[in-house]
């Protein structure tokens, strides 16, 4: 299972607790890239397992501090990074190549030419819930133009990459802090994250608006690369819920029933910590803070 958020200077773990019903304890595996897994062997019958955390979210949108940060070119990436700019199994950059280049190559490279992709992207690809399959490509969704989070994210990603700009996937907690609740059952959601100017910074053509909050449980080349759930032998998946929303700092607890109305109410409020800090611009509001996923 990969469902314990990494954590990062972007998202600072302050609380979790894994629960198994019936106990087990769980392996912590780590991956080629660094990265933990959790491995467990089932019992016979239900097991279920469910993990709650508290994270400290930044002050600032997704791109802040972004707009202005350069492409860098493909003999000045760091090693670690070529394989982003390369196709992959759900991104196949190399047969999205032509048009790329027709409908981008003009756009000034870096944050201009990365906006807009998704952009465009989000224009011309419907949201449609429920919609997702586990063989959908990049190519795919090019050609049916509509899907789901994920579809977005590879559809972007294989674009960028054919723009010889390092792109890779991520999968994480994406909760309605100053924005809508958009009324459909959360998930784990998938966006793109690019190499620009030496850092990563996410991007989101599903929503194609900068976002607070957003805590990464995961990235790789593609969704191969992040499934939450890999089994071996016969397992069945009865139930599913996962959650994310804004908490007052120090009022929660991973102890403190979880309480999914916070998540409902359809307000669109930010909590932060400092009651003198100014206002920035959010999607909706004023900035976040504490998240519990």
């Amino acid at each position: 299972m990969d469902i314990r958020p990494e954590g990062s200077s972007d998202a600072v773990l302050r609380e979790d607790t894994l629960c198994t019903r019936p106990e087990i304890n769980p392996e912590k595996v780590a991956r080629t890239d660094g990265l933990d897994l959790l491995r467990f062997t089932l019992p016979v019958g239900e097991t279920q397992v469910s993990h709650d955390a508290i994270f400290e979210v930044p002050f600032r949108l997704d791109h802040d501090g972004a707009t202005d940060l350069p492409a860098i070119a493909p003999e000045a990436l760091p090693g670690d990074v070529i394989d982003y700019v390369r196709p992959s199994r759900f991104c196949e950059s190399d047969r999205l190549a032509d048009f790329a280049w027709r409908q981008f190559g003009n756009v000034p490279t870096g944050w201009e030419q990365v906006k807009t992709v998704c952009t465009w992207v989000h224009e011309h690809v419907e949201y449609r819930f429920g919609a997702g399959r586990s063989d959908l490509t990049a190519c795919n969704i090019f050609e049916q133009r509509y899907g789901v989070c994920r579809d977005f994210a590879h559809l972007t990603i294989a674009l960028c990459r054919a723009l010889n700009v390092p792109a890779r996937y991520a999968s994480g907690h994406l909760p309605d802090i100053g924005y809508d609740d958009p009324g459909s059952p959360m998930d784990f959601h998938a966006y793109t994250e690019v190499y620009l100017g030496g850092r990563w910074v996410p991007v989101d053509a599903r929503y194609n608006v900068s976002r607070f909050g957003r805590v990464r449980v995961c990235h790789g080349l593609d969704a191969g690369d992040c499934a939450f759930l890999t089994s071996f032998g016969t397992v069945n998946l009865n139930q599913f819920q996962v959650w994310a929303y804004q908490i007052e700092n120090g009022t929660g607890s991973t102890k403190t029933p979880v309480d999914l109305t916070q998540r409902l109410d359809g307000q669109t409020k930010v909590f932060h910590r400092l009651a003198d800090r100014p206002p920035v611009p959010t999607p909706r509001d004023t900035p976040a803070n504490h998240v519990a996923a």
